[in-house]
């Protein structure tokens, strides 16, 4: 018999918040340390030493890592006076994780992908960034249906 507790996610379901919330955290590390999320994900999924990882920050930082190209061209195009490079790189992961859901996650409603997205602004960034992420997604909101015939 094992001596130790089991970690206490194990074998509880995970919200989506938190899965969320653990992506951005994952594309932001990925930034700082200029790597690709997918692999540093991959060293994560199965270790003993790290929280187990959902389902669904798999499927997003696979999903935000697979279309970047896109997503970073509808940012660039969005985010009126900022560029990339210039946002903070929290800002621009949680960004991602939005547009991500916006566009590609089918069973999340635009209003809800852009809700989650400012909430984690709120949580992980500074006092401008949430109305900002609004901003920024709520425009690409707007013509979500028209990106998604098309992408």
């Amino acid at each position: 018999m094992p001596t130790s507790k089991p970690h206490p996610n194990r074998g509880g379901a995970i919200s989506r918040r938190q899965a969320r919330r653990r992506a951005v955290e994952m594309l932001y590390e990925a930034a700082q340390r200029d790597t690709d999320a997918v692999t540093l994900l991959a060293d994560r999924v199965g270790a003993t030493d790290v929280d187990p990882i959902a389902d669904y920050t798999i499927s997003l930082v696979e999903g935000v890592t697979g279309r970047k190209p896109q997503i970073d061209e509808l940012l660039a195009e969005h985010a009126q006076g900022w560029t990339l490079e210039r946002m903070p790189k929290v800002d621009l992961a949680v960004l991602r994780v939005g547009v991500y859901e916006l566009l590609w996650a089918e069973d999340v409603p635009d209003p809800v992908a852009i809700d989650e997205a400012v909430g984690l602004a709120k949580e992980l960034s500074t006092d401008d960034s949430p109305r900002f992420v609004n901003g920024v997604l709520g425009r690409i909101g707007t013509i979500a249906d028209r990106l998604r015939a098309v992408l």
